[in-house]
C-alpha cells in the first residue's frame, strides 16, 4: 500500500513538472491589438475591479500570465516583479499578473510574493487566457508564463514567453525602456 501510495505522489508530480515546462498553447504576437478586459484583482489584500483600458489612459500595461499562485516559478517571478516596482513605475508602467486563481487565493498572494507592490487579478472563467493565447499546450484551461508589453493605443509592443520565471522581468522593463526612448 505504501508503495502504491509513493507510486501515485510520484506521477502526480511528474505530470506537474510536465505542465510547468509545457509552453503556450499561442501567443498573440507584436503589433497586434491587446485584448480588452476587466477582472477581479487584488492589491496589498484589498480587491477591486481592474480595467485593462483605464490602466492604459496612465502608461503601457505588462500583462504577465502565471500558471498558479503559491507555486515555486509563479512565487519567484511576482518576487521579481516586486523588486523591480521602481524601474516600472520610472517608466510609467502598470504591472498586472493574470491567473486562473481565485481571489482569495490572490488576495493572500498579492500581499506575499506580490509585496503588495502590483495587482494579480483572477480569470476564474479563462477568458483573458483565451482572449491572449495564454493558455498551456496540454492543458489550456490553465495560463502559460507569458508578458506582453501593451502600449496606450492598446496595442502589443512586445511578447516575452518561456516558462523560466528569469527573464521575464528584465525583458520587459527592457522593451518598455526601447519604447521610451524612441518617445
Amino acid at each position: 500500500m505504501l508503495l502504491k501510495k509513493k507510486i501515485h505522489l510520484y506521477c502526480a508530480g511528474l505530470v506537474i513538472s510536465l505542465l510547468a515546462c509545457t509552453p503556450a498553447l499561442a501567443q498573440l504576437k507584436a503589433g497586434a491589438a491587446a485584448p480588452s478586459f476587466t477582472a477581479p484583482a487584488a492589491l496589498a489584500g484589498q480587491t477591486y475591479n481592474f480595467v485593462l483600458a483605464e490602466a492604459l489612459k496612465k502608461g503601457p500595461v505588462v500583462v504577465y500570465f502565471y500558471p498558479k499562485a503559491f507555486t515555486s516559478g509563479c512565487t519567484i517571478e511576482a518576487q521579481l516583479f516586486a523588486e523591480a516596482t521602481d524601474k516600472f513605475a520610472a517608466l510609467k508602467a502598470t504591472v498586472i499578473g493574470v491567473s486562473g486563481d481565485d481571489i482569495e487565493t490572490l488576495k493572500k498572494f498579492s500581499q506575499g510574493p506580490c509585496g503588495g507592490k502590483f495587482a494579480v487579478a483572477a480569470d476564474l472563467d479563462r477568458s483573458i487566457i483565451k482572449a491572449y493565447d495564454a493558455g498551456m499546450l496540454i492543458m489550456p484551461s490553465m495560463a502559460s508564463r507569458i508578458s506582453y508589453v501593451v502600449t496606450p493605443d492598446s496595442k502589443i509592443l512586445f511578447v516575452h514567453g518561456g516558462m523560466s520565471p528569469d527573464q521575464h522581468v528584465s525583458s520587459t522593463l527592457a522593451a518598455l525602456q526601447s519604447w521610451q526612448a524612441k518617445r
